[in-house]
């Protein structure tokens, strides 16, 4: 018994489903902005839908930011330049 939400695995796929996290997230964006024009048009939605549309967009930016990961000496070397800056400036502080 499955319903509708459940993936069905074909023969061409692995036991591990592919989840399209990046287009799920950009439909669910597209879904909170079409639902935040048909809120009333009031002072508390409006304020409440720009609120809303942000926090919708950044769940897709954030998991794109997330699987673009620094390597290991891109981190490193981002530390480096940090640890410069407490340097220098770690005195005004």
């Amino acid at each position: 018994m499955t319903n509708n939400k459940q993936i069905t695995m074909t023969k061409n796929q692995t036991s591990k489903p592919a989840y399209d996290l990046e287009e799920r997230t950009y439909q669910f964006a597209k879904a909170v902005r079409f639902f935040v024009k048909t809120l009333p048009k009031t002072i508390a939605n409006s304020e409440d839908g720009k609120q809303l549309i942000k926090a919708s967009g950044s769940v897709g930016a954030n998991y794109i930011e997330a699987n673009e990961s620094l390597g290991f000496a891109a981190c490193k070397l981002e530390f480096s330049k940090f640890g410069y800056l407490i340097l220098e400036f770690g005195i005004y502080l």
